[in-house]
């Protein structure tokens, strides 16, 4: 069977994408592999890698390069795709480190739910490449596919806008394509009941950012935000539900800015992620809801009331950033740090002892060591169980990039360090807490974690269990109870508790 190698990196938005790539890929007859950016585990040599990337950061961008590099070397005679931020940034960076490589651009990667049908069908005329000459041939044949396909999804928007649509003389029956499917430009189209990968199901309810903060491209490189229609929203959550799963990752690049609209009865309700939240608890009844990220701002007394809701995970992850004031502003950022601090104070009203993390970057510029001192005395004030600290990183085409007081990296790299102790310190005690309470937890399918699983709370455990009974519970919800929290102090461990069955 031929196999399609997959890396991800960066956000859940990419996960769940790579996820539904994967899945019609195996529909069109293809084996899927997956890897933790690490090709190396990959046995059966693949007839192309996919690589969906991310932005966010520098750094990011040098291990997407790293890990194309590595699979052009490691799989010498396969093809590489090259999808997401990255991909949408810096084209022609990434296509000229070699020619085996064909981009997709992150804007058009909804239309990879068709690329496996393609390729199986080009793959049925033709044997899988097996020099790297044939090879770039084939990347070649990709990035005519993509050409042709975001062109006629470019000729379809300019038709839905004159109320008619033409397809492209171009795009023939033999391509496999419905030319009707570019009538509308859809974001939403890489969705999936099923997940390889992961133990939780997830779902994408928003995509892009209208926002433009000083620091971020994301908004260049996901565009405008755009939301799904509530209907649909609860039609795929209610498939992932049928399909046995616990619990639903609702992700999006910016939940705050979710708005839909649902017909009902004749009339239009006009919906915000508050009450489309609750219009997915009215009409579910098993699966649990877990909320990926918020804005601060968004915590209000309309999301609370509805988040006290028992099938609403107690794990929050708020976008902070900064605890100066000053720094927001110079950020762009929404809200101020009394937003960041009621909202805490909202959540642990309506949640017992829940999870809540956030992010913070240090060293943007300007920032002074009073900006970050008032940083450390928001994280001691909230008492976040843990932080996602990152360096400032100039990022192209953003106001930040080419602001004047720009931080040296070795203080910047003092401020992280702080950050991250702190972060493993309070995740640490957050666990201690818990030992000798029962939760409720969803074991991990991964065969490299067998034995490990996520608690309601966000706690990641190894449960002292056969292994084999584990295995046959992937991916379901069991009851827990936490024996012993881990030293993670000054160590970068994923696992924070020790467990055992919860006798019933």
């Amino acid at each position: 069977m031929l196999t399609i190698h997959f890396e991800t990196l960066g956000c859940k938005l990419n996960q769940i994408e790579t996820e539904s790539i994967a899945r019609f890929c195996t529909d069109a007859g293809f084996q899927a592999t997956m890897a933790h950016s690490t090709a190396s585990q990959v046995e059966t040599t693949p007839v192309l890698s996919i690589i969906n990337t991310c932005t966010v950061t520098a750094k990011a961008e040098q291990k997407a390069r790293r890990i194309i590099r590595m699979l052009l070397a490691k799989f010498p005679c396969s093809a590489v795709l090259v999808t997401g931020c990255y991909a949408q940034v810096e084209k022609a960076q990434i296509e000229q480190i070699d020619s085996r490589i064909a981009v997709v651009p992150g804007t058009a990667k909804d239309m990879l739910a068709e690329f496996p049908r393609f390729f199986m069908e080009m793959l049925s005329k033709q044997q899988a490449p097996q020099t790297a000459e044939e090879a770039a041939a084939v990347a070649e044949a990709i990035k005519s596919w993509t050409e042709l396909h975001i062109q006629a999804a470019e000729q379809a928007q300019d038709a839905q806008a004159n109320n008619k649509l033409k397809p492209p003389a171009a795009l023939k029956a033999s391509d496999s394509i419905n030319a009707q499917d570019f009538a509308t430009v859809n974001k939403f189209r890489l969705a999936t009941d099923s997940f390889m990968h992961h133990s939780r199901g997830s779902i994408k309810i928003q995509d892009g950012c209208s926002n433009r903060c000083a620091y971020c491209r994301i908004c260049i490189a996901r565009g405008k935000s755009v939301s799904l229609e509530p209907a649909e929203v609860l039609k795929r959550v209610r498939a992932i539900e049928a399909s046995g799963q616990a619990e639903i990752v609702i992700t999006g690049v910016n939940l705050t800015l979710y708005r839909g609209t649902l017909n009902q009865d004749g009339a239009e309700k006009p919906m915000d992620f508050a009450e489309l939240l609750q219009y997915l608890l009215e009409n579910t009844s098993t699966v649990s809801f877990r909320i990926s990220s918020l804005y601060p701002e968004r915590v209000d007394d309309a999301l609370c009331k509805v988040i006290a809701h028992e099938r609403v995970r107690p794990h929050f992850h708020l976008s902070v950033q900064s605890g100066s004031n000053a720094v927001l502003k110079a950020m762009h950022r929404p809200y101020t740090v009394e937003t960041v601090i009621a909202a805490v104070e909202k959540l642990r009203q309506v949640k017992q002892n829940p999870f809540i993390a956030c992010d913070i970057i240090a060293g943007f510029p300007g920032e002074t060591d009073e900006d970050f001192e008032q940083t450390k005395v928001l994280c001691n004030k909230c008492k976040f169980t843990y932080v996602h600290a990152f360096p400032f990183s100039p990022r192209p085409g953003t106001e930040a990039y080419t602001m004047k007081n720009q931080v040296p990296q070795r203080i910047a790299g003092e401020r992280v360090k702080w950050l991250s102790n702190f972060a493993r310190a309070s995740k640490a005690e957050y666990a201690k807490a818990f030992e000798g309470k029962i939760l409720k937890a969803v074991v991990e399918k991964r065969e490299s974690n067998i034995g490990k699983a996520v608690t309601e709370n966000f706690l990641h455990i190894f449960i002292e269990e056969n292994k084999q009974t584990l295995k046959q519970l992937a991916g379901k919800e069991i009851a827990v109870l936490i024996k012993h929290a881990l030293d993670i102090t000054g160590k970068d461990e994923e696992t924070e508790a020790t467990a055992a069955f919860a006798e019933s």
